[in-house]
């Protein structure tokens, strides 16, 4: 079974615009069909304040070859926000132990039907931050490259790159939060 395959087979829990929970599906159904699920955002920052950086691999189910500042995913059926994000982060940087990320905030992301690589359905997000003190050694079949960046630099790539169209909001309302 392929990475995709199996991915489009784990089941989400559906939720309505109160981030109750009103059902499940497996994730290319719910993707499919447009269906309110949970994600978890993470910036991760190493001892120097920077901001791990990747580009998605081609084969991901959703927004493939983008740039991302955010490590993180879908939230699994009956998974808290929290331990999502702490699996998310330890999957996608490659390491264990990291320490529990702190919750900031959440919001719903509504993906307008147009969007590159969107698919027009909306989703919870809890945005979390973490330090990550150990060396990365990021998934293949979900990282094509990485780095860790320094803010500025970050900033000034926001209008060169192509980034993922939900990191780029959860970055925004990231920003203003800190304000």
């Amino acid at each position: 079974m392929s990475a995709a395959s199996s991915a489009a087979d784990e089941i989400l829990d559906i939720v309505d615009e109160n981030d109750e929970v009103i059902g499940q599906a497996p994730r290319g159904e719910v993707y499919a069909r447009g269906l309110r699920h949970r994600c978890v955002f993470i910036e991760a920052r190493d001892a120097e304040g920077r901001i791990f950086v990747h580009r998605r691999t081609p084969g991901k189910l959703v927004y493939p070859s983008l740039y991302d500042m955010f490590v993180g995913g879908v939230v699994g059926a009956g998974e808290s926000y929290d331990g999502a994000a702490l699996r998310e982060a330890e999957e996608e940087l490659g390491v264990c132990g990291l320490p529990r990320p702190v919750p900031l905030f959440t919001f719903l992301y509504e993906a307008p039907a147009a969007e590159p690589g969107g698919l027009g359905q909306s989703w919870w997000s809890a945005v979390y931050e973490v330090r990550c003190d150990l060396p990365v050694n990021p998934q293949a079949e979900e990282v094509a490259w990485h780095a860790f960046l320094p803010e500025a630099e970050l900033e000034a790539r926001l209008g060169a790159w192509e980034w993922v169209p939900d990191g780029l909001a959860a970055y925004r309302r990231l920003r203003d939060h800190r304000r």
